[in-house]
C-alpha cells in the first residue's frame, strides 16, 4: 500500500546540476546596476569584469601570482582553450571517470591526435591516482558532475612535477577545497556552484602554466577564440577583464551579486559547509533506506555537489524506466525538478547539493522521494 503524500514541499524544488539553483536571496531587481547598453571596454564595464576576477580570487583564495581570466563558452571553452594551447609539449595523461572527462579524452586523442595515456574508470569509481605520472601533462575533472565521484584530495600530485595539471573544476569550485599549489590550470563556469548564468568560463593559470604558454607553440593552427599569447607573450589583458569576445554584462552582474552573497554566508568555508550539510541530509536518508544508495562506491569520493544515487531494490524490473518515472512523479508534484541521471550515466537520480540549495529544501524533498519510490513500486506490481 502506497504511503501518503508528504504534507510539505520544498520552498525551492530546483535541484538541477546545471544551470543550478540561483542564490536563495535572488530577485531580478538585484541586477539593476548591470552595465547594460554600455561597452564592456568602457570604464564601467572594465571595472565590473575586474571585480568579477578579483572577487573570484578573494573567495577561492587563489594565489596573487596566478592569472584569472573570463573566457567564452563556459567551462567547456575554458578546458578546450587550455588543452589546445598547452598540450603537445610532452606526453599527456588523460584521466576519466564520467562523461565530461571522457569528452576531453576524445578531443585530445581524436582531434589533437596526441600521444596520450588514457586511464578510465566506470561510473561510481575513480582511477588509481597513485599510478599517475605527474611528469606528464595530466588532464582530469576534480568532481565528476555526471557520476557523483570526486577526487578526495591532491596528495597524489607531485610537488616537483615536470608536467602540468589541467583540472576541470566546474562543479567543485566554491564547494571544495582546491589545492592551488597542485593545480596549474583550473577551469569552472558561473552556472554551477554559485548558480550564475551560463556562457562564461573561468580560466586560472599558475606561473608554471604561463611559462609553458610563453615557451611552447603548438603545431596546429590556433583559432582566435583560443589564443592566449601574442608574439610569444601572454596576453595580459585577458586576465584584467579585457575579454576575447563580448561578454554579457547582465551575466557579469549576476555573478557579482552571487559573489556578494557568498561573502555573506562565510565565503568559501561557508559555502563548503552548506554543501556538506545538504549532502549529509541525503546520506542520512540513504542510511535509513535499503532501496537506494550512492553511485560512488567509496565514501571518500562521494561528491558534495552533484550527488548521484542508484536504486537497489530487487523488485525493480527496468532500472532506467523506474528512475525516470520516479523523477517524473516528483516533478509533477512540484517536489523536485530536473533530478534525472545524466543521459550517459547509469540509471538513477542526480540531486544538486551545492551551496545555493537550502538544506531545508533537501529535507523537504526526501520524503517525496520515498513516496515516489513506493508509488512506482506499486504501479510496477
Amino acid at each position: 500500500m502506497a504511503i501518503e503524500q508528504p504534507a510539505t514541499r520544498p520552498a525551492n524544488p530546483r535541484f538541477s546540476s546545471g544551470p543550478c539553483a540561483k542564490i536563495p536571496t535572488f530577485t531580478l531587481d538585484k541586477l539593476s546596476d548591470a552595465a547594460l547598453g554600455r561597452s564592456h571596454r568602457a570604464a564601467v564595464g572594465k571595472d565590473k569584469l575586474k571585480a568579477a576576477i578579483e572577487g573570484t580570487r578573494e573567495i577561492l583564495g587563489i594565489p596573487a601570482d596566478y592569472k584569472i581570466g573570463i573566457v567564452p563558452a563556459s567551462d567547456t571553452g575554458a578546458v578546450e582553450m587550455a588543452m589546445w594551447s598547452l598540450l603537445g609539449e610532452r606526453k599527456a595523461e588523460m584521466l576519466a571517470w564520467e562523461s565530461f572527462g571522457s569528452g576531453w579524452v576524445t578531443d585530445v586523442v581524436k582531434q589533437l591526435k596526441l600521444d596520450a595515456e588514457v586511464k578510465t574508470a566506470e561510473y561510481g569509481e575513480i582511477v588509481d591516482l597513485a599510478s599517475v605520472d605527474c611528469n606528464n601533462d595530466v588532464v582530469f575533472t576534480w568532481n565528476g558532475t555526471t557520476s557523483g565521484v570526486r577526487v578526495p584530495n591532491g596528495d597524489w600530485i607531485a610537488d616537483d612535477r615536470e608536467g602540468l595539471t589541467i583540472c576541470d573544476a566546474t562543479s567543485a569550485a566554491f564547494a571544495m577545497d582546491l589545492p592551488w599549489d597542485k593545480l596549474d590550470v583550473t577551469t569552472f563556469s558561473w552556472q554551477k556552484v554559485l548558480g550564475g548564468e551560463a556562457a562564461h568560463g573561468m580560466l586560472i593559470l599558475s606561473p608554471r602554466a604561463v611559462e609553458r604558454l610563453e615557451s611552447y607553440t603548438p603545431a596546429w593552427p590556433m583559432p582566435k577564440i583560443f589564443r592566449l599569447t601574442k608574439g610569444g607573450k601572454l596576453i595580459e589583458g585577458i586576465f584584467r577583464g579585457e575579454t576575447i569576445n563580448t561578454p554579457s554584462m547582465l551575466a557579469v552582474e549576476d555573478y557579482l551579486v552571487a559573489l556578494d552573497w557568498a561573502r555573506s554566508v562565510g565565503g568559501l568555508q561557508g559555502l563548503i559547509g552548506r554543501a556538506n550539510a545538504n549532502t549529509k541530509a541525503i546520506a542520512d536518508f540513504v542510511e535509513l533506506h535499503d532501496w537506494i544508495d550512492f553511485l560512488a562506491h567509496d565514501p571518500a569520493t562521494v561528491s558534495n555537489t552533484s550527488v548521484c544515487l542508484k536504486f537497489t531494490d530487487e523488485r525493480i524490473k527496468d532500472g532506467a524506466a523506474f528512475a525516470k518515472s520516479v523523477a517524473k512523479r516528483m516533478e509533477a508534484e512540484g517536489a523536485a525538478l530536473d533530478i534525472g541521471a545524466y543521459r550517459d550515466a547509469p540509471a538513477g537520480l542526480r540531486i544538486w547539493c551545492g551551496g545555493t540549495v537550502e538544506t531545508s529544501d533537501i529535507e523537504a524533498m526526501l520524503p517525496w522521494l520515498e513516496w515516489a519510490f513506493q508509488a512506482e513500486i506499486e504501479a510496477q506490481a
